[in-house]
């Protein structure tokens, strides 16, 4: 079974059905769905976690989407997302490229094909790593 790991952007719009991508990321998903796993890691747990306001109610929505996130202390990602908005509170300067390579790297030498909306560092960055992007 192939892995497809998903982008912090996927998998906000599955988190919202009124968002503007939520029907090509869940449509994408379903026609996926048998022969693929699903999976994120510790940088996109963080990121995702920034919108909510408790670890249960992540939780849920990882264990709805059925997504695996690959070992680190749950706890520990969660903290790093509240310290994100802390940051942010604080008028820090969003630099959103350091999350994207991690990501990046992790498809690439994991051999995962990535699902997201973001092409233009994946491609240009990481030219194996197999895109699953809209209009492809």
């Amino acid at each position: 079974m192939a892995i497809i790991l998903l982008d912090t952007c996927v998998v906000t719009d599955l988190a919202d059905a009124d968002s503007e991508w939520f029907e090509w990321s869940a449509s994408t998903l379903e026609d996926l769905d048998c022969n693929h796993q699903f999976v994120i890691n510790p940088i996109i747990y963080a990121e995702c976690s920034v919108a909510y306001d408790t670890i249960e109610e992540i939780e849920a929505l990882i264990k709805a989407l059925d997504l695996e996130v690959k070992p680190l202390p749950r706890e520990a990602l969660f903290l790093s997302g509240k310290a994100f908005v802390n940051y942010r509170r604080k008028k820090g300067i969003k630099v959103n490229v350091l999350p994207d390579f991690y990501i990046g790297a992790h498809a690439a030498v994991n051999g995962y094909k990535l699902m997201t909306r973001d092409k233009g560092r994946f491609a240009t960055y990481f030219p194996t790593v197999e895109l699953i992007i809209p209009f492809h």
